[in-house]
């Protein structure tokens, strides 16, 4: 199973950590990967939830175990245009990213390329069918 911790979080929601890119690389080292959120502005990239947060560069985007959320038009332009694993969606029920996996809103349906994202946002959520999950907690998987 692909185990993606979410912003960065694999044991519990570190909320002022988010999208640091050392705070993620934390995670890469530990064998997870990462989805992180993705900007952007002024040829500058950035990231961030809800805002700007993090200036980082190409090179770091195109880390191998990163999964990156656009978070504008003009980032996901540019990822793609880059060939960086990338995805956008806002409440979709699934997008599929641009290696082909399905980014899948938590509670829905499950494929064999499915990612569970959140899935402890669901009680009695079945997600032993998925091909991974991305979560802010990660060890209740780990040997899975």
């Amino acid at each position: 199973m692909i185990l993606i911790a979410h912003r960065g979080n694999f044991e519990g929601r570190n909320i002022k950590s988010e999208n640091e890119p050392e705070y993620v690389n934390k995670a890469l080292e530990k064998g997870f990967e990462v989805e992180i959120d993705v900007w952007f502005k002024n040829n500058e990239w950035w990231l961030g939830h809800d805002k700007l947060e993090y200036k980082t560069d190409l090179e770091f985007l195109k880390k191998k175990g990163l999964w990156c959320h656009a978070k504008n038009l003009l980032a996901l332009e540019e990822l793609l245009k880059n060939k960086i694993h990338c995805f956008w969606h806002e409440e979709d029920e699934r997008v599929v990213t641009s290696k082909g996996y399905i980014w899948t809103y938590p509670g829905k349906t499950l494929g064999k390329k499915s990612i569970a994202v959140m899935p402890e946002w669901v009680d009695d959520w079945d997600v032993s069918d998925a091909l991974g999950v991305c979560s802010d907690n990660l060890t209740s998987y780990v040997d899975k």
